[in-house]
């Protein structure tokens, strides 16, 4: 068994890893070509087209949308507001990235359009990566799995939901999930000016707990996390003083359903610095 499935078999989890070097070829993985739930990893598909669009003159970052009652999950951010909240595309994108808030992402992706997030994807060479819809199509998905009243569910439901299953959903692959970052650390996902936006919100993400909490503070944390019913993931990009950089992408799942899996996020900071520290 390798140090890396180690940190996830002695959890209690399943794991899947892909880190490269953003400026060079060197990479290890975990089953890195395997195909993986996203969850909000998606989001970073959806600020790049955003930032495309905008680098070529489609869209305007400073118009404003209103996100309401009928964007609103009752989460983070917008979609916990108890009014109708009016942002600009880039504070939306803003939203999305650095809280993850799901009606600032369903918001944003509507004005880029889905099939030209998911084209984006494919001319990349992302042909593994696909977005279903926002996050309003996962949650639908849940609903038909097991209505409306969540907290009901068995263990057995939630094991069983589509939202879970690659095949179903949201999905990608860790290495194509690299491969997108460091694309857009090295200004080849799109026009420099809209992929330094990208990295630039990236960098103000507020959740210490997963990716970040592997690396001490000299090292700079520009992630995404998602989350879903027994799913905890994390991609970024760890940028260490001495100028070397890294895509790290981790997804995790457990077959223990909780809302609250200290150990998973746990397991995301120690794959993520051994498989760093490997490459270094």
């Amino acid at each position: 068994m390798s140090e890396l499935e180690e940190v996830f078999t002695s959890a209690g989890l399943r794991g899947l890893v892909h880190v490269r070097e953003v400026d060079g070829d060197a990479e290890i993985g975990l089953d890195p070509d395997e195909p993986v739930v996203l969850a909000s990893v998606f989001k970073i598909a959806v600020a790049l087209e955003y930032a495309r669009q905008v680098a070529a003159g489609e869209l305007s970052r400073t118009e404003r949308l209103t996100v309401t009652a009928a964007d609103k999950d009752g989460g983070i951010g917008t979609s916990g507001c108890r009014d109708d909240v009016s942002l600009t595309l880039r504070d939306l994108a803003h939203f999305m990235l650095t809280m993850s808030d799901n009606a600032a992402t369903d918001v944003l992706l509507r004005r880029v359009g889905l099939d030209r997030v998911n084209g984006t994807l494919a001319a990349l060479g992302l042909r593994r990566t696909r977005l279903i819809g926002g996050c309003a199509e996962l949650f639908d998905q849940v609903r038909k799995d097991i209505g409306d009243d969540w907290d009901a569910a068995s263990q057995e439901q939630l094991r069983a939901l589509a939202v879970r299953d690659p095949a179903r959903t949201t999905a990608g692959t860790p290495r194509e999930i690299t491969t997108l970052l460091a694309g857009i650390w090295r200004d080849e996902a799109g026009p420099p000016e809209a992929c330094a936006e990208v990295r630039r919100i990236m960098g103000e993400q507020i959740w210490p707990h997963r990716l970040s909490a592997g690396f001490p503070d000299e090292v700079r944390v520009s992630g995404k996390t998602g989350s879903l019913w027994g799913v905890r993931n994390e991609a970024g990009v760890v940028e260490y003083p001495d100028g070397r950089r890294y895509a790290v992408a981790v997804f995790v799942r457990s077959e223990v359903i909780r809302e609250r899996l200290p150990h998973a996020d746990a397991a995301i900071a120690r794959a993520a610095r051994l498989a760093v520290e490997r490459l270094r």
